[in-house]
């Protein structure tokens, strides 16, 4: 990488962080991984103020230089088996002009240091199957297929939309 890439915990009143959040998840939402299409006018328009009114949500964002990267957006979870919190990437994306340059691994080692701060006992995820890359960046960062009984196979996620 020839340019430094500044990793931080976002803040949702500073404009350039909410910019850069809604422009990254824009561009991710439009890949073919996110469903190939941008957000809705109402998502834009709406959504820093929504996750600022979550104490539970905690975005991490990659800059190069002046230009947003990255973002991991974040939500808190709590596992009932541990009696612990638990922290979900529910968004993970690099901008394409800077994949391949490590950004994805400089992001979710700050989402580590985020959960161990916050006493979490585990990190989840969700993945597309055919999302390859993801399934070895996620793989080679200790990630792995969650069971409770090998028997019983992989937890599988499932929605039913409202």
């Amino acid at each position: 990488m020839t340019q430094t890439v500044q990793i931080v915990n976002a803040d949702l009143s500073d404009a350039r962080h909410a910019g850069a959040i809604v422009e990254l998840l824009n561009g991710y939402a439009m890949d073919a991984m996110g469903g190939g299409q941008q957000l809705a006018d109402f998502v834009k328009d709406n959504l820093i103020a929504a996750l600022g009114k979550r104490s539970d949500v905690h975005v991490v964002l990659a800059f190069v230089g002046d230009q947003p990267a990255g973002v991991a957006i974040c939500i808190e979870g709590f596992s009932t088996f541990a009696c612990k919190p638990l922290l979900n990437i529910h968004d993970l994306a690099v901008a394409k002009v800077f994949r391949g340059q490590g950004i994805s691994k400089l992001l979710i080692r700050q989402v580590e240091q985020v959960a161990n701060g916050l006493g979490c006992c585990k990190i989840t995820l969700e993945v597309l199957e055919g999302n390859h890359p993801a399934l070895a960046l996620y793989k080679a960062s200790g990630f792995v297929g969650y069971e409770l009984v090998p028997a019983m196979g992989n937890a599988m996620v499932m929605q039913k939309k409202l």
